[in-house]
Parts: C-alpha cells; structure tokens; sequence
C-alpha cells in the first residue's frame, strides 16, 4: 500500500564531495552522476559556483555541467551564494548548451557562521538572496532558495525558530519555487524537525513548497527526516552513502544517505522512484574509487 510520494534531490554530487580531501576528477563526478540517474535520481545538484580556493573540489563546477547527459527528464541544480553565481550559472548556457535548470540559493540563519561562509550576515544575506532571486527570474532561470543552519549554529549555538521563521517570510514575497531548511551541522532532533516544518507550512500556507535538508552528525537524521515528512515535506535531499559535510562547520559530518533515506521511506509505504539495489551498487563502486567504506547504514547491511 502507498502513503504517498517523495521527491529526491541527490546531492552527492555537490555536498557530497566538497569536503573530500582528495579532489575527484570530472570524469569519475560524470560517472558518478550517470549511476545516480541510472537507479533513478532526476533531481541532482551537480555543482557549486564557489571560489575554487574556497572549495577547491568544485573548480571544475563548468566542465562537469558541459559534461551532463542531455536528458529531458533531469533537472540539474547549481548552488549560488552570490550574484556572481547566478551569473557563471547562466553562462553554462550560452551558445545553446543545456547547462543547469536551476540554481540553489543559500542564505544563513546566523550572522556569524554567515559571515564564514559566504561573508555576510543575515541582513546581508536577504538582501544578496532576493537580488539573486530576482535577477534568475529576470534571466530565466529558475531558482529556489535553502535556509541554512536552520537548526544551530556552530558558533553561536541556537537558532530561534522565529528567526529561521522571519526569514522565510522575507524570502517568500520573492516567491521561489522551493522554500529548503538545513541542518548543516546535524543538531536537530525528531521534534524539531516535525516542529519547525510544522510552523514553516503554517508560514509559507501551502503557497511555496517546502524541502528538507538533513545531516547525521548525531545519528538522527533518518529520524528527522521522517517527522518532517509527516510535518508536510515531500522533497528531501541526500547524498550517496552519507557523504558530506561543509568546509565552514567545524565536525560537521555528511547528509543523510539515499540509501537510508530510500529504505525507510519503501518500507513506510511511501513511493521514491529510486532502485534500493542499484543505489547501494553504485555505493560500492564509489567506496572502490575513494578506497573506504561509505556511511550508510542500509549499503553496509545490504
């Protein structure tokens, strides 16, 4: 029986891999992601357009997007932190070339680790966030929007609901096609999760989708995950085998694997288009490449 759908956003590509100490080469990310589509992702964020001295795994953000099957029923994401993104975005475009469908803004809900990670405080950050709303649109380009560090901050500890709350607010009148929480450094717990969600569909009144971010740096992740969908989400990112983490968070430990994900959500009766036995296959053959085991729980029991 179905209790309904979800929606994966596979983030392996980009969150997964930019904290490796070892950069990947584009030809191994281009494999990666035809296996990711091939047990069934279609919504992948493939890259970041950050500065390659900041995230030096990303500096081959245009070569990967050239690079990308032309497939009709693929959306590819890149993440944006400042116009400067949006605009290397739009160019992956130019000359008729298939590029990414859409650009993942990021804004933080602390000023302080705002300020570490893309240099700007939460003031700063709306008023970056809706120019590069605005101006994707103007552009053509479609765009959606996350909220990191929605459920602490690594430096100046919790974040209120109503700031996390306000800034939702702020950035719904621009209306992006997706409004995303993240726990970027994995401190959430079941009853926040279902919490906050819970208050952000109060907020956003069914008007904006909402997606879910979590990290496992607690071993709660897969919990949380569950109460946000019973909270209303049904779009949720994940990266392959767990991997992950932000280069600005100090301990912060990956995403919460597809597989783990994948699995609790068919046994719940929920509906994921994505092959379990082919995502832990392409676990493995990723875990050769890296020389270590991956994170996930369900790929180490099989």
């Amino acid at each position: 029986m179905s209790f309904g759908t979800i929606e994966l956003v596979e983030v392996g590509p980009r969150d997964g891999l930019q904290n490796e100490p070892d950069i990947i080469s584009t030809e191994v990310k281009l494999d990666l992601i035809s296996r990711m589509i091939g047990y069934g992702a279609r919504r992948l964020e493939v890259a970041s357009f950050v500065h390659p001295q900041r995230v030096p795994q990303m500096a081959d953000a245009e070569a990967v997007i050239a690079g990308l099957p032309d497939r009709s029923d693929c959306t590819y994401i890149g993440l944006v932190l400042n116009k400067r993104g949006v605009m290397r975005a739009l160019a992956t475009r130019e000359n008729g070339a298939r590029g990414v469908d859409q650009v993942g803004c990021v804004i933080v809900a602390s000023d302080t680790f705002g300020q570490k990670n893309q240099g700007q405080t939460i003031a700063e950050g709306l008023a970056e966030t809706r120019d590069m709303l605005r101006f994707a649109r103007a552009e053509g380009m479609r765009a959606q929007v996350t909220i990191s560090a929605a459920f602490g901050c690594p430096f100046e500890g919790e974040v209120k609901h109503e700031t996390v709350l306000a800034i939702a607010e702020e950035l719904a009148i621009e209306n992006p096609e997706e409004i995303a929480l993240a726990d970027t450094i994995g401190v959430g717990t079941p009853w926040e999760a279902g919490e906050l969600f819970g208050k952000l569909g109060e907020t956003l009144g069914g008007k904006i989708p909402m997606r879910a971010h979590f990290h496992n740096t607690r071993g709660t992740g897969i919990a949380n995950a569950w109460e946000a969908y019973k909270a209303g989400v049904r779009t949720f990112d994940a990266s392959l085998g767990g991997l992950g983490g932000c280069p600005f968070a100090p301990r912060a430990t990956g995403n919460i694997a597809t597989e783990d994900l994948i699995y609790m959500m068919a046994r719940s009766g929920v509906d994921t288009g994505i092959d379990l036995a082919a995502a832990i296959a392409a676990n493995k053959w990723f875990a050769d490449v890296l020389g270590r085991e991956l994170p996930s729980a369900v790929a180490r029991a099989a």
